[in-house]
């Protein structure tokens, strides 16, 4: 079920996707806002508009969504380039689904595991389920299991958990899974959250650890994690990262007592810590200011070798840790769980809207990490394209075949954005937070909670013939949103490719594994690498 192709495999598909993409930009790079006042629909080729207009919602999710290759029935001839590219489309993308093993090797699927309860996953411990979504749930005991099974074949103990949030896989992996596991997290609530998070689970297992006959789903160590406040700089060495890890043992070696030296702790932190846990707070300091050089003299124990694992690490955050990985001797094996490919640098656009200001080493940008892709006429992904392979394919495929009303949100919006532009052009693309159900309200009550977001008057004027056109035309605008997410897949393909390709280049094999169902998890790939033993 996994992805593991050749390295000449690897390569002729990075072509492919560069050819087919390139010729599709005008899709991938549009704004669906932006449908009526940049006259999406006449864009696309005119025998596509005759044919797609008038299908139904369950008809576009079944004709162009659906990946499965079952009889179609179409309601008129369909143009062979239409067909080419809804066939390129889905043939070039990796397979987001995992089919079950035999013998229940696989586990459950998700339609099993929340069967009895859809907020309780009947596969993960109740000790583990508290505070966390159901989605997380499953995520956490998926990755968990693999983890696990990365550090028995590299004989590693040891887990670096970076970006860990509230900790709920860190918690998994060190009382589930036994593991040693260090958690990095940069934000100082979160990481207060899991220390907190923690103390809960010790007291939980206090009440339980002397009872006999426990099940299976009883943890099986006590060990409590390591949790560091840090952010990991992407432009920091291998060595400046293994710092922060150092910091976070030592203090467990040594813990600060109220007559020692005392470490800075999360605001709040000092009520929720547990017994034997600690909040480091350190920083990832660009190399000059912040390194420690380590030397075959030094004692193997001051940094043992170690699993990294990263789920959902945001936009750069999951390129560094595979360049960490490359590059530091310590880390035996990585799983890489990667998100917001929108907030990734490239060299078009080293700071993507959402990243803090930083110096961008030229050489090291999110995408493309491969020579080989680099190379490539028409690699490159706009902040667009990369936007669009995070959006939930599954979810929207569901929405169509229920004829959701929720559909006629992506039509206001673009109403909306005509008027917006034609009284303040500077405003266009302005940012509307969700308006909380907005496919149940007229038009005129949402124009008026939109135009007050973006700072002009809730009264303007509307054109009531113009507003009617424009929302006559609501199956169109579904229809150009869901050719445009039809390329999503394949970005995302060409993206963790070039990640994939990367490894290669620096003599490391890989596989991508579709690890959580895409109906549960949208971002569900898992890179799985191990570095080959030295002798």
């Amino acid at each position: 079920t996994s992805c593991s192709p050749s390295a000449e495999q690897q390569r002729q598909l990075a072509e492919r996707l560069t050819t087919f993409l390139s010729p599709y930009g005008y899709l991938s790079d549009s704004y669906i806002i932006e449908f009526f006042s940049k006259d999406h629909w006449h864009s696309l080729p005119t025998r596509w508009q005759s044919v797609l207009q008038d299908l139904t919602s369950q008809q576009v999710a079944d004709l162009l969504l659906d990946r499965g290759h079952g009889d179609r029935r179409y309601p008129s001839p369909w143009p062979l380039s239409l067909l080419a590219f809804r066939a390129t489309a889905h043939a070039l993308a990796f397979p987001r689904e995992r089919r079950p093993q035999r013998g229940g090797g696989g586990g459950s699927l998700p339609a099993d595991e929340f069967l009895d309860n859809q907020s309780q996953s009947s596969l993960l411990g109740h000790i583990f389920r508290k505070h966390v979504k159901p989605k997380k749930q499953h995520e956490i005991r998926k990755l968990g299991s693999l983890v696990k099974q990365l550090c028995d074949q590299t004989d590693c103990s040891t887990v670096v958990d970076v970006g860990s949030g509230q900790g709920h896989l860190t918690r998994f992996l060190s009382f589930g899974l036994g593991l040693s596991v260090t958690a990095i997290e940069a934000d100082h609530a979160l990481v207060a959250t899991a220390s907190k998070f923690d103390g809960q689970l010790l007291c939980a297992l206090e009440k339980e650890g002397q009872k006999e006959n426990c099940s299976s789903l009883v943890p099986v160590s006590h060990s409590p994690p390591r949790h560091v406040v840090g952010w990991v700089n992407p432009n920091a060495s291998w060595e400046a990262f293994i710092e922060q890890l150092s910091a976070a043992q030592l203090v467990n070696e040594s813990p600060p007592t109220p007559s020692g030296p005392s470490k800075k702790s999360p605001r709040g932190s000092e009520q929720v810590q547990p017994p034997g846990s600690h909040a480091v707070e350190t920083s990832s300091q660009p190399e000059s200011t912040s390194r420690r050089q380590l030397t075959k003299n030094e004692p193997e124990e001051a940094s043992p070798d170690f699993v990294l694992t990263g789920l959902h690490a945001c936009g750069d955050l999951s390129a560094t840790l595979l360049r960490h990985f490359v590059n530091c001797p310590h880390v035996r094996g990585i799983t890489s769980v990667a998100c917001c490919y929108m907030k990734t640098t490239t060299k078009e656009n080293p700071d993507p809207p959402g990243l803090a200001d930083r110096d961008a080493d030229p050489s090291e940008f999110g995408y493309p990490m491969s020579s080989w892709v680099g190379g490539l006429p028409g690699h490159r992904l706009s902040y667009k394209a990369r936007e669009g392979a995070c959006h939930a394919v599954e979810d929207y495929a569901r929405r169509l075949r229920e004829g959701s009303e929720a559909l006629r949100t992506h039509c206001y919006r673009a109403a909306l954005e005509t008027f917006i532009a034609d009284a303040r052009p500077d405003l266009r693309r302005a940012g509307i937070q969700t308006i909380k159900k907005a496919h149940l309200l007229p038009f005129t009550e949402y124009a008026r909670l939109g135009l007050a977001r973006v700072g002009l008057p809730p009264g303007l004027p509307l054109d009531p013939e113009q507003v009617e056109a424009m929302l006559k035309q609501q199956n169109r605008v579904v229809v150009y949103f869901s050719l445009a997410l039809l390329l999503a897949p394949a970005v995302e393909t060409l993206v963790l490719l070039d990640r994939m390709i990367y490894l290669r280049e620096n003599g490391v094999d890989s596989q991508l594994v579709p690890l959580f169902d895409p109906n549960v998890s949208p971002r569900n790939f898992v890179l799985v690498a191990l570095k080959p033993r030295l002798l």
